[in-house]
């Protein structure tokens, strides 16, 4: 089940939303077993089987979570941690890296056999909350849960279980046990979800099929192939930023406050600034726990390009069983190296739309990478971008071109901080009008926004989200 399908919007919802304001505010466990209750059925509507394995999941970082507790000893708090580490991230090993490993044995060793294993939907987020949830308890950062429900609803929370954001135990714990639903929240919540749905129908659905045909073209033309990796530097975007909305709100219309994954990082200028805008939650787990507890920085420069080095590989294989992933990752490795030790600084005293067509042209670059079957095809395909092509400009490009450039414009000026800017100069205003528009504005829009995205859904054709699968 997915947030823009008719089943989620039309029937999941509305029952979770009318069974949840039905209980009296003051029963708080009765309200987090219903959201346990229907999370648990979110995730099997994907897999019924993998609903055990989540389960097992929330068991060892429970059981982990109490060795890991103050009252024991440094050596068993520790090994708490290390089997949560270990069981965790052995679970996540085999279902998403056993048949990458498998095809190198057999390639080298042709009797050893590829172990054929299917991913489950949202295993590395869901792996990733409940190891920093052990570690923060070892570093005292968090208290253990001894509420095996409550831990199983942090970990298990239908909004953002299956695609993120990771949500830190810290950030939620409070509003497991006391959190304050009010109208204005729900409201704020609702608003911020349709937005997201709007994203992911009207924007990235429709880029996605430019990107679909120049990635599948054999010989595109140049035109084609840039038209086709501007489409997915949009499409990757308005989807996973639309899911990270919708979760967002889902969150907030039940009281929960989830730290925000994404700023605008399109107006970046430089690859550094890009990092701390995209993907924020993904980017400080692996700061905190494992950047830093590597050195980080506090260390010679042999050492942190090391750290770095480690961390990047590990990006890029968090995103899937791929060579290509690997590639993106240390592509940026190599990017973050040198504007950190070579050309930093001469990049910062660069005009600042030098620096900015610097940063989106590595950054585009990156997503042919990531889009692309194979290194082979990503090296091909730039190739094309390039000038290696049969043609400058060919019917198709035009096509897609004239077809879709409502879309390709909207997703510009969505990619910038408008609202941010319109929000600001009306605040400034603070007339009754002004005042008028900043309560009303939002929510007629959203509302204008989930009839556009209806029509879409009820037309359009199935498209997941792109992390899903990851």
């Amino acid at each position: 089940m997915v947030f823009s399908s008719v089943s989620f919007l039309v029937f999941f919802l509305p029952c979770l939303l009318v069974l949840y304001f039905m209980v009296p505010r003051r029963y708080r466990g009765a309200r987090n077993f219903i959201l346990l209750a229907f999370s648990l059925a979110f995730y099997a509507c994907g897999g019924p089987k993998f609903l055990l394995l989540m389960l097992l999941s929330i068991v060892i970082n429970y059981c982990c979570g109490l060795l890991a507790g103050a009252k024991h000893r440094p050596a068993v708090r520790k090994a708490g941690v290390t089997l949560a580490a270990v069981l965790g991230l052995g679970l996540l090993g085999w279902f998403k890296y056993a048949g990458f490993f498998g095809e190198m044995l057999h390639a080298l060793m042709p009797f050893i056999p590829v172990p054929q294993v299917t991913l489950p939907i949202g295993i590395s987020f869901f792996t990733f909350q409940g190891l920093s949830y052990v570690i923060d308890v070892l570093r005292d950062a968090a208290a253990v849960q001894k509420n095996p429900l409550k831990l199983a609803l942090y970990i298990s929370f239908f909004p953002q279980l299956v695609a993120g954001p990771i949500v830190r135990y810290t950030t939620v714990a409070d509003e497991i046990d006391e959190r304050h639903e009010s109208v204005s929240e729900f409201s704020a919540g609702a608003v911020r979800f349709l937005f997201g749905l709007a994203k992911k129908m009207l924007l990235a659905n429709a880029v996605a099929q430019i990107a679909d045909a120049a990635f599948s073209a054999v010989s595109p033309s140049v035109a084609l192939a840039w038209l086709g990796a501007v489409a997915y530097t949009f499409q990757i975007y308005f989807d996973f930023s639309a899911y990270s909305d919708m979760a967002i709100g889902l969150g907030r219309m039940f009281g929960f406050h989830f730290l925000e994954n994404f700023n605008y990082p399109y107006v970046s200028r430089s690859v550094t600034e890009f990092w701390r805008r995209w993907h924020i939650s993904l980017s400080t787990w692996f700061r905190d726990y494992v950047y830093i507890p590597l050195g980080g920085n506090r260390c010679s420069r042999a050492r942190n390009i090391l750290n770095l080095f480690l961390v990047w590989a590990l990006t890029g294989l968090w995103h899937g069983a791929s060579w290509t992933f690997i590639a993106w990752g240390l592509w940026f490795f190599v990017l973050l190296i040198g504007e950190k030790f070579l050309w930093g600084k001469a990049l910062s005293r660069l005009p600042s739309l030098l620096q900015h067509v610097y940063a989106m042209l590595l950054v585009i670059l990156s997503w042919v990478l990531f889009r692309a079957d194979d290194i082979s095809a990503a090296l091909c395909y730039m190739a094309a971008m390039f000038g290696r092509a049969p043609a400058l400009c060919d019917s198709r490009a035009v096509y897609y071109a004239l077809e879709f450039w409502p879309e390709l414009l909207l997703c510009c000026i969505a990619a910038l901080p408008v609202k941010n800017l319109l929000e600001t100069a009306l605040e400034k205003r603070n007339s009754k009008l002004s005042r008028g528009i900043l309560i009303v504005g939002p929510k007629l829009a959203s509302l204008a926004l989930l009839a556009l995205s209806y029509c879409r859904l009820v037309t359009g054709s199935f498209n997941p989200f792109i992390y899903f699968r990851f």
